[in-house]
């Protein structure tokens, strides 16, 4: 008896799921640019995927072969060849992998670091909310990209570097909504409800409180990536990003400027992946918002 009721329950909350998961998603398609940003999203993770399937690492992407430099392009080289020619389509393809994982890896430690700050800070409050919040309000009276300048110069240029810069200008960010949303979420009912029950200030933060305001996080941690992705690409153009030979969207601009009139291809077509990855991860935040927003489902 006791184990058909728990499968019961398993299939009303699964039931419960299917049915929130199917109002999300007729609200998020309604909204083209959204839908758009998903099919650039797709793209680009299938970019990322079978890289090393379209285009080969070494010989396409590192191998200098200076008797193909400068190449229009043609349908030997798609998107033609940089200054020392290497083939501009297979680093574009390789460089995706690179902006997407410095962007979704300062994401998520930004978020998980940055979540964990303001659940503390926003359910217990008291001294060790205005310690944590100080801190953070210093942090951010630095601007985000003086911040990042200055730990990398500090550090030395490099992806681990840079990704650590980035987590620190991002996690006030995340801690900043994570606290306003856990504050008015730990005044609801339900919480009460679990307190008398005798459940643990842990068990409520992570069982009753997170799951309830994951909706604004995932909206900004969509935003972040954007942001993320294009700062990466400004850091590398002034050469305090990814070094070469790895292929970044940014470093590639960078390495193309001197060439930017004669062959502006080289310039075009990387600052075209970072200006739609960027606008991608920007819909699809929009698009998130609004689908998760109980007033536009009325």
């Amino acid at each position: 008896m006791g184990e058909r009721m728990v499968w019961q329950n398993r299939q009303l909350l699964w039931e419960r799921r299917k049915k929130q998961f199917k109002e999300f998603w007729q609200v998020f398609r309604k909204n083209k640019l959204a839908m758009t940003g998903l099919a650039i999203f797709i793209c680009l993770i299938l970019m990322v995927v079978f890289a090393d399937t379209i285009a080969n690492y070494e010989m396409q992407v590192i191998h200098q072969n200076r008797t193909e430099r400068l190449k229009k392009p043609s349908a030997a080289h798609w998107f033609g060849t940089d200054t020392v020619g290497r083939d501009v389509f297979a680093r574009i393809i390789h460089g995706s992998r690179v902006s997407l994982l410095i962007g979704f890896s300062t994401t998520a430690m930004s978020l998980v670091l940055g979540g964990i700050l303001g659940s503390i800070t926003g359910f217990y409050g008291g001294a060790l909310d205005h310690a944590v919040m100080r801190i953070i309000d210093v942090i951010v009276s630095i601007p985000s990209m003086l911040l990042n300048i200055a730990i990398v110069a500090a550090l030395g240029p490099s992806i681990q570097n840079l990704v650590m810069a980035m987590t620190i200008a991002e996690i006030p960010r995340f801690t900043r909504v994570t606290r306003s949303m856990v504050i008015g979420a730990a005044e609801d009912e339900y919480v009460e409800a679990a307190r008398v029950g005798g459940a643990s200030n842990r068990r409520i933060i992570i069982r009753h409180i997170f799951p309830n305001i994951i909706g604004p996080i995932i909206v900004q941690a969509t935003v972040s990536v954007a942001r993320i992705i294009l700062t990466a690409a400004g850091l590398s153009f002034i050469g305090l990003g990814v070094q070469p030979p790895i292929p970044e969207w940014g470093a590639m601009l960078s390495e193309a400027r001197e060439f930017m009139m004669t062959n502006p291809y080289l310039i075009i077509i990387p600052g075209l992946f970072i200006a739609l990855s960027v606008f991608s991860f920007n819909t699809i935040g929009d698009g998130l918002r609004d689908a998760l927003d109980p007033r536009m489902k009325q």
